[in-house]
């Protein structure tokens, strides 16, 4: 298990003074590039054996969204690793123990110089160490895209859309998709599927679904290929 403790900023907060999903996705990605770093097999540690850990899957459950200010704990715990794949759970929770959000994700281990998976290492199983998988109901990682969706306009990825491993970072990627949610929809759940990369210049046509109290965005190429598949489902308690 690794934690770290921080407070909601001003810049992480929405018109209503609450995190916003991306922020939190952030405290998550952020968490676990803490626990690479702090355990040494960290950015330099992929580069320097030419590796890269893709997302393969979201899953983030919120209780409630924390206001300006509140003390929040962040943290993560790999649960298994085996083959390329590696499976991690984060969680945030509030100055007095209590979840804020769950979350589940799977993870791709790639080689860069031969453009395939690569095996997780016992020194990588190790190094992290694999702990209990967290309570939650889990969903699947596969997410069907409905009929009767309308397409919306192209997205063209930018240079702020990027991160270390040069391609769209998966949380603008839920960005993206969120800013083709109703005015005044309110995220229970995310669940997100992560299809291929996308990089600097790329077109994305996004595809919106809505159905019974959730909305599926597929961001897709001219192919209509997916780069990643976004389910949202609302709940107007948080």
């Amino acid at each position: 298990m690794y934690t770290f403790n921080s407070r909601i900023r001003y810049s992480e907060t929405d018109s209503q003074g609450k995190l916003t999903m991306l922020a939190l996705i952030n405290y998550f990605q952020d968490c676990s590039t803490f626990h690479s770093e702090d355990v040494g097999l960290g950015i330099q540690y992929l580069r320097d054996r030419h590796l890269v850990w893709v997302l393969s899957s979201w899953q983030i459950v919120v209780e409630r969204y924390p206001l300006l200010g509140e003390e929040v704990t962040v943290g993560t715990q790999p649960y298994d690793m085996k083959s390329f794949i590696g499976c991690r759970n984060f969680w945030m929770t509030d100055a007095e123990g209590n979840y804020i959000a769950k979350a589940n994700s799977l993870w791709s281990l790639l080689d860069t110089q031969k453009a395939r998976p690569s095996a997780v290492t016992e020194e990588m199983v190790r190094g992290y160490g694999m702990g209990e998988k967290l309570d939650m109901e889990y969903a699947p990682r596969k997410i069907a895209i409905p009929q009767g969706g309308g397409a919306g306009e192209p997205i063209t990825v930018k240079s702020h859309h990027i991160d270390t491993n040069h391609h769209v970072n998966n949380g603008q990627f839920v960005n993206m998709a969120m800013d083709l949610l109703p005015e005044g929809f309110v995220i229970r759940q995310l669940r997100a599927e992560y299809k291929k990369q996308a990089f600097l210049n790329d077109i994305l046509i996004p595809y919106v679904a809505a159905d019974d109290g959730k909305v599926t965005v597929a961001l897709t190429d001219r192919a209509n290929a997916p780069y990643v598949t976004v389910e949202f489902s609302a709940n107007e308690a948080v």
